[in-house]
C-alpha cells in the first residue's frame, strides 16, 4: 500500500482529520482528537506508526519481525511501526488500520462516542 492509498483510507473513516502538529514533515490521523496513526514524509521508505493492543503488538513484532517493530518515538507497549510497503499483505495492513482506529474510538468518552456515530451515518 503506497502512501495515496493510506491517506484515503484513513480520510475515509468518520471522525478523521489530517494534521500536522509536528511540523510538516509528520502526517497525523486522529479521530475527534486522539491520533491513531502518523507518518513520516521525509523517511527512506514508507512507514506508520500504529497503535495496537499490546499481546497483539508482540505477536506481531513476532511473526513480521522485519516489517513490523515497536513504535519509533512511541510507547512501544502500544504502538508499532509497520513498514507499508516491505511486502505485507494489503488485507494485514488494512487490519493494522482498522485496528488501530477502533482501539481509539474505543477508548473515547460515550459522549464523544455518540458524536462519531453521528456522523457515520
Amino acid at each position: 500500500m503506497n502512501i495515496e492509498a493510506f491517506r484515503q483510507n484513513c480520510l475515509n473513516r468518520p471522525g478523521v482529520e489530517e494534521t500536522l502538529p509536528f511540523g510538516p514533515d509528520t502526517l497525523v490521523y486522529k479521530v475527534l482528537g486522539k491520533a491513531f496513526a502518523l507518518t513520516g514524509l521525509e523517511a527512506d521508505e514508507f512507514r506508520v506508526n500504529l497503535k495496537c493492543n499490546p499481546e497483539r503488538a508482540l505477536q506481531l513484532r513476532d511473526e513480521y519481525p522485519e516489517q513490523i517493530l515497536p513504535g519509533w518515538h512511541m510507547n512501544k507497549k502500544h504502538w508499532n511501526t509497520v513498514y507499508f510497503e516491505a511486502g505485507l499483505p494489503e488485507a494485514l495492513l488494512m487490519d493494522l488500520i482498522d485496528h488501530s482506529y477502533q482501539l481509539v474510538v474505543d477508548g473515547l468518552p460515550k459522549k464523544m462516542k455518540d458524536a462519531l456515530a453521528q456522523l457515520d451515518g
